[in-house]
């Protein structure tokens, strides 16, 4: 199993990182040890001291495929949920000062906290699928992925240009606008449209 996850996809975010707006889909990947799964807590590491949260929508791959064309590309997943992308943006930063790889940043153990599946069917519209983040009962990010500069079925035809999918994969597929840095004892619930499909504590 694979966590690939897409950077830049939401172009307020890109701004407001003082990124440059990509002209093709930026991936990166985790190991499976980045998962985090069940509400289980996630508990702050001591090597960074500002760690960010970043919600996403996340896709799960359900069967195999290799150089997907755009117009079948929604045939390789029927299930989606929310999940964060954990970021030690201290150690992002002077790994971008050093031209280094963003690795121990990006893919330390349970950076990838995963919410409960849900199937696409049950959406009423796949188009725009409405999700959201509140940190301690207080909204902090909110998107909708039509948004996304890159939609779920592009990010699947690119990303199997260079990799074949398999299934069980995980896709993140990018944040919006609005992430900031969790502490011990924070609270982070997770939706998309109304069903809360992510909910866990800081520790």
């Amino acid at each position: 199993m694979k966590i690939i996850c897409i950077g830049r996809n939401y172009a307020d975010h890109a701004k407001e990182l003082k990124n440059e707006v990509p002209k093709e889909p930026v991936f990166f990947m985790k190991p499976d040890t980045a998962l985090l799964k069940d509400n289980a807590p996630f508990y702050h590491p001591s090597f960074s001291n500002d760690i960010h949260y970043e919600v996403e929508l996340v896709i799960k791959i359900c069967k195999n495929g290799k150089t997907i064309l755009p117009q079948f590309a929604h045939t390789y997943y029927e299930q989606i949920t929310v999940g964060i992308d954990f970021t030690a943006r201290d150690l992002q930063q002077q790994c971008k000062e050093k031209g280094l790889p963003w690795e121990k940043a990006k893919a330390f153990d349970h950076s990838a906290v995963i919410g409960r599946f849900i199937p696409l069917t049950a959406l009423e519209n796949k188009e725009e699928i409405n999700f959201s983040l509140n940190l301690n009962n207080q909204l902090v990010q909110q998107g909708i992925s039509n948004q996304m500069l890159f939609s779920v079925d592009q990010i699947i035809a690119y990303i199997s240009r260079f990799i074949t999918l398999k299934t069980g994969d995980l896709i993140y597929t990018g944040t919006p606008a609005g992430v900031g840095p969790v502490k011990i004892g924070d609270q982070l619930k997770a939706k998309i449209e109304n069903e809360l499909l992510l909910d866990f504590e800081i520790k």
